[in-house]
């Protein structure tokens, strides 16, 4: 039994987004959809789920099947109902709303949260709302666009259990850019190309691998094409001047016959795939010589309704040092990294900034971002010729056609990569990073990785994003909670963290 089967899909919207896709998702079956940023990962889902159609191809699906898509942004008709009654609105019986007060219970949704407005919730619960307002119509086949966003490991940890619990039949295709997160939850991987798309029976690592592999291996054997096509045309031309100087009518035939050879095996030779890139990430740092970039002396940082969450005690960053701080949601991350903010605005206290720092700050809702400028007057505001500004704009993975909209119709993915490149631009030497990843492909989180390594830029960053984590911290400071206010330590490394929040599900 197959629950859905593509054949010969095609998307193109505005440009092609892929062509020739073809695959099968029987029960049971967890499958990784993996691409770069605006390359049609939503677009699919949404093919899949019946709310767009493919512009060429088919999709099967099993009789009866009933889907559930869950989509990356809440829907506005949804963020005035309370949490509950957004999750009731995916019933198929409104008798049955029993089956909302189960799906909430199986998600770890506590009782205070389900009577607030989505509105007021963070963006956490409200991509839990989502998931529970799938689950209440018990579907055959989940639809998941990017479920981690926003998520911290503890929910992230939930959410693995609650994938693992579902009924064995029950079929899940999910995008996501948490890698860490893939490897744990699927079972399957496809990456989506323009073409050549490729599928393996393997989760995110070991599928990236093969991958590497198979890409490899289409290197060599289009290189050995081309050196045969060369050999082919070398000896049909020396037997031409041959049959020429003889007249013979076989050197010719055979000529012929050795041309067209080198014809059929140039038009079937095919190069490795290359990703069109999605943007390269630069955070090119200006120079710092201040001993100490920031300077915590025991300051203590509180909750916005005045709650004294934890002293800092006294520590710094210096030139180069890439800070990751770690704490559970609600421990005062977020509002560590605006203590800071306000420091460098000169607000003083027992958080102090170098005269040297230059700033470069993104928070995770990407709030300094106006909805209704657009890429283009953001960036040519800080450059020299408007050609510039498109150049730079289009090197960030933002072609022309979006460079004139407005900034709220671009996608997570895409304000990101604006967001990182007005960063680059400010040449900061010390970057205020509140969840960078939070809408990043996989592309672009190991772009900024490296950039971050390569440079060595100073940083303060939070993430849930625990290869992300792994891959850039040089420090490690932790919030460790206390029943009168807790306190900031510096920790070896984040593994104990990791464990103890993957237990506290």
């Amino acid at each position: 039994m197959t629950l859905l089967a593509v054949k010969d899909l095609s998307l193109t919207i505005g440009q092609p987004l892929f062509a020739s896709l073809s695959f099968s998702l029987a029960p049971g079956d967890r499958l990784g959809l993996v691409a770069a940023n605006g390359r049609g990962k939503s677009s699919l889902l949404s093919c899949l789920a019946g709310a767009l159609d493919p512009t060429a191809g088919t999709i099967t699906r099993a009789r009866g099947l009933v889907s559930a898509l869950v989509p990356q942004d809440v829907p506005a008709r949804l963020l005035p109902l309370t949490f509950r009654a957004a999750v009731e609105t995916g019933l198929r019986d409104p008798d049955e709303d029993w089956r909302a007060a189960i799906a909430m219970d199986d998600l770890a949704v506590p009782e205070d949260l389900r009577d607030r407005p989505l509105a007021a919730l963070s963006g956490g619960w409200q991509r839990v709302a989502l998931l529970a307002r799938a689950a209440v119509s018990e579907p055959d086949l989940y639809l998941m666009d990017e479920p981690t966003n926003h998520l911290d490991l503890a929910r992230i940890g939930v959410l693995q259990d609650w994938l693992a619990a579902l009924p064995r039949d029950t079929g899940v295709i999910l995008t996501s850019h948490d890698r860490a997160f893939l490897d744990a939850a699927t079972t399957r991987t496809l990456f989506l190309r323009p073409d050549a798309t490729r599928v393996f029976a393997l989760p995110y690592s070991r599928a990236r691998a093969a991958l590497d592999e198979a890409d490899a291996a289409d290197a060599r054997r289009f290189e050995n094409d081309l050196a045969k096509v060369g050999q082919l045309r070398r000896q049909a031309a020396k037997l031409k001047n041959i049959g020429i100087n003889s007249g013979s009518d076989l050197l010719t035939t055979k000529t012929k016959q050795l041309t067209e050879r080198a014809d059929r095996i140039e038009a079937t030779a095919r190069p490795a795939h290359r990703d069109r890139s999605a943007g390269a990430i630069r955070l090119s740092a200006s120079d710092a010589h201040a001993r100490a970039l920031v300077t915590l002396d025991d300051a203590g940082i509180r909750a916005p309704d005045g709650r004294l969450l934890f002293q800092t005690g006294r520590l710094w960053i210096g030139p180069g040092e890439r800070v990751v701080l770690l704490g559970p949601n609600g421990a005062g991350k977020t509002q560590l990294v605006k203590a800071v903010l306000a420091a460098t605005q000169g607000s003083g206290g027992a958080i102090r900034t170098a005269a040297a720092l230059v700033l470069g700050h993104s928070d995770q809702m990407l709030s300094h971002l106006p909805d209704a400028a657009t890429p283009f007057q953001m960036v040519s505001k800080v450059t020299s010729a408007d050609s510039v500004a498109r150049s730079l704009l289009a090197g960030a993975g933002i072609l022309p056609d979006w460079q004139a909209r407005p900034i709220g119709a671009l996608s997570g993915g895409q304000k990101a990569r604006l967001a990182l490149l007005l960063l680059r631009l400010a040449r900061p030497n010390f970057h205020l990073l509140d969840e960078p990843t939070n809408h990043l492909d996989i592309e672009g989180q190991e772009a900024l990785e490296a950039e971050l390594l390569e440079h060595g830029a100073a940083c303060l960053l939070v993430s849930h994003d625990r290869a992300f984590v792994r891959a850039v911290g040089s420090r490690f400071w932790q919030i460790v909670p206390g029943r009168t206010g807790g306190r900031l330590v510096e920790v070896d490394g984040p593994e104990d963290f990791f464990t103890a929040e993957t237990a506290r599900r």
